[in-house]
């Protein structure tokens, strides 16, 4: 049931979302979904909640396979484009959907949005630290600021590609972001060979 709620939120947003609409697509009583739901908000924060443990699963937890270091930052990186360009959720990234549209509000499901978002960002500058850490990455790097840049660069190329249907900006954001590492790099030879998303 979420995962039919997760595609529909992906391409048509959260508002789209009503326990009626859910239980016409999915043959179910709508007081069923009710019951279980309760509301629309409850829905569209079950909604958000699934579509980060289907995120976790698909980008961040690929990453942690590989060792702390400048590997591990670029495996998450590749594993978010490959998510975004297979389309694990039809509207492409889930995140960068419902962030557009409920940017501006108030409210339970903005806060659930935001909190998701500034989950991410921290793992991203906890990845980039890590690597810090051990060497890899020079120390008077500033690692926020560098995390927002990759952060850019990939929903960049999500929302080129979404909008033109074109898979050229994966290749772009991939190239910029390697770029950006390299000048990071204490050697840049600790750091992945570019490569397309597989």
């Amino acid at each position: 049931m979420l995962a039919r709620a997760v595609e529909i939120a992906s391409t048509e947003g959260l508002d789209a979302l009503s326990l009626g609409r859910l239980a016409t697509g999915l043959r179910l009583s709508k007081s069923g979904v009710f019951t279980l739901f309760g509301s629309k908000e409850e829905l569209q924060l079950a909604t958000v909640r699934a579509a980060t443990r289907i995120y976790t699963e698909h980008v961040v937890r690929p990453a942690l396979e590989s060792p702390p270091g400048l590997e591990r930052v670029w495996r998450l990186c590749v594993s978010w484009l490959t998510y975004s360009e297979r389309r694990i959720f039809p509207g492409g990234c889930f995140f960068a959907s419902v962030s557009a549209e409920f940017d501006a509000r108030d409210g339970r499901v903005h806060d659930s949005v935001a909190a998701a978002r500034a989950e991410w960002t921290a793992f991203v500058e906890r990845t980039l630290e890590e690597a810090r850490e051990v060497r890899e990455i020079a120390g008077d790097t500033d690692l926020p600021q560098l995390a927002f840049e990759i952060i850019a660069l990939l929903e960049a190329a999500n929302a080129e590609s979404v909008l033109h249907g074109d898979s050229a900006p994966y290749a772009r954001a991939r190239r910029g972001i390697h770029n950006r590492l390299c000048a990071a790099a204490t050697d840049s030879a600790t750091l992945p060979a570019e490569q397309p998303a597989t």
